[in-house]
This record gives C-alpha cells, structure tokens and sequence, in this order.
C-alpha cells in the first residue's frame, strides 16, 4: 500500500470515529524511518512498533558511516545504542559526543556505547537476573545487560558461578528471588542455563559463548549442550547477547506490568 494511501485510511478512521487521535499518531510513529542517503533507512518506529529500540551494529561498518547513521539518529531520537564497537569506532564516536555536547556511555565489557542528548529510559519494574559460568561469558553477559536496562529494566547481575564451582550458585540465586526472567551465558559445555532452568520458577534465556576449544570450540558443544537441555529454557544463537537481553526485557516488563 503507498504511503499516501496508508495515511488517508488513518485519516479516514479517525475522521469516522473507528480511530482515536492518539492511536493514528502511535500507528504512525510506529512506521517512522530516518534516510541516511545512499547508506541506511534507519527504523525510527521500532520502540514504539516493537518495544525494541533500534540497535546500530557498528561492525562491518565504516567508519564515516557509522557516524553519518549515529549522527541522524541522535537528531531524530535524542538516544541511541551501538553494538560491537571497536577501538576505533569508539574514539571516532567518543568525539561524535564531544563535538554534539552527547552524553556517551561506554560499556568497555560489553563493546557497546549508549550516546544520548539527556533522555532517560522509561522504567517498566521489570528485573532481569544476568548470571555467567566464567569470567569470559561476561562481555556477552554485558551487552545482554545494557540492552535491557535501556529497555527500562533494573538488573541484577553476578557472574563466575558456573558448574566447575557449583556450590557458588546457590547463594547468588537467593539475592535474585525478585527476578522475573533470566538470562544465563555459558561457553565451553554449556552446562550453566540448564542447571538453573532446573532450580528456578522462572524463564530462563540461554546464552552460548564461543569459548572452549578443540571439539565443537568456540561456543558450538555450548549451543548443542543447551538446544538439548531436559530442563525447559529458550535458547538464543551463540554470542547473542543483545537478543537475551531484548527478549528478557520484554517479559521482565510484561510480567512487572501484570503485577
């Protein structure tokens, strides 16, 4: 349906009565796209079409336009988030912020960066618990853990408790009683998610992390061990922290809304 059309039929539905005022301009923003000519259509509606923000990927990105896509979105939302930032996105962003008086918030574990003009995050009550096996799941833990606080969550986190030491875990679950989801990386074996699947009354999101070595390395036994779990939990591709934690979000703050 072209645009024009798609908006006369809004138009029409509120002029009949069929549509209030307020849910044709929701309906509306929900469709906003930003053009970066010749490199990006930028998804302006997705929080508001979704209740996922639009993420950036800074990888496999160039640089120039990296900053050309940031840049626009900063103009039209005030807030953004990018993913997978390396040394030097994060210096060509950092000056980004400098020169626009952005606030940038650098996650350095996590390889993400938040830039914003002043706007806050709506809380939604929603508590999500992040929990790793060992010291190297955290950088995935991070990424899951900043997604959903810009998503309006609180989170409690704690990590290094994996399956090798399991008597660490039990004191950690009792501080996270309050949660309404998890979200539980793992690498080598993967064990971490089903364990805990199988202790809570909560969901749990499995994240594999592509540690380990040598047979099904670099996260693969992790994915398998976890797409096999006789515990119940969801399961999200390897490294995919940003999908954990949009995801948990969603549930912490659907389930906080029902409370």
């Amino acid at each position: 349906m072209a645009d024009d059309e798609y908006l006369h039929n809004l138009l029409y539905q509120v002029q009949s009565g069929e549509m209030s005022p307020d849910e044709a301009l929701h309906e509306i923003q929900g469709l906003e796209i930003g053009m970066v000519t010749g490199i990006a259509h930028l998804d302006l509606g997705r929080m508001t079409r979704c209740g996922i923000p639009e993420v950036v990927l800074a990888e496999g990105k160039d640089t120039v336009h990296l900053i050309a896509i940031v840049t626009e979105y900063m103009c039209r939302t005030g807030r953004c988030i990018i993913t997978r930032v390396s040394a030097e996105n994060a210096s060509a962003l950092t000056d980004v912020c400098k020169n626009n008086n952005f606030v940038c918030l650098w996650n350095a574990d996590a390889k993400t960066m938040v830039m914003t003009d002043g706007i806050t995050p709506e809380q939604t009550g929603g508590i999500v618990g992040i929990i790793t096996a060992g010291t190297s799941d955290i950088r995935v833990a991070e990424e899951a853990k900043v997604i959903a606080e810009e998503m309006g969550c609180i989170v409690r986190s704690a990590y290094d408790v994996g399956a090798a030491g399991i008597h660490r875990l039990v004191p950690v679950l009792r501080t996270m009683q309050d949660c309404h989801i998890f979200v539980v990386a793992a690498g080598r074996e993967g064990t971490l998610p089903a364990v805990i699947a199988g202790i809570v009354n909560r969901p749990v999101i499995g994240v594999p992390v592509s540690t380990g070595y040598g047979y099904m390395g670099q996260g693969r036994a992790a994915l398998a061990s976890m797409l096999q779990s006789c515990s119940v939990l969801v399961v999200v591709n390897i490294d995919a922290g940003f999908v954990a934690g949009a995801f948990a979000a969603r549930v912490a703050s659907m389930v906080a809304g029902h409370e």
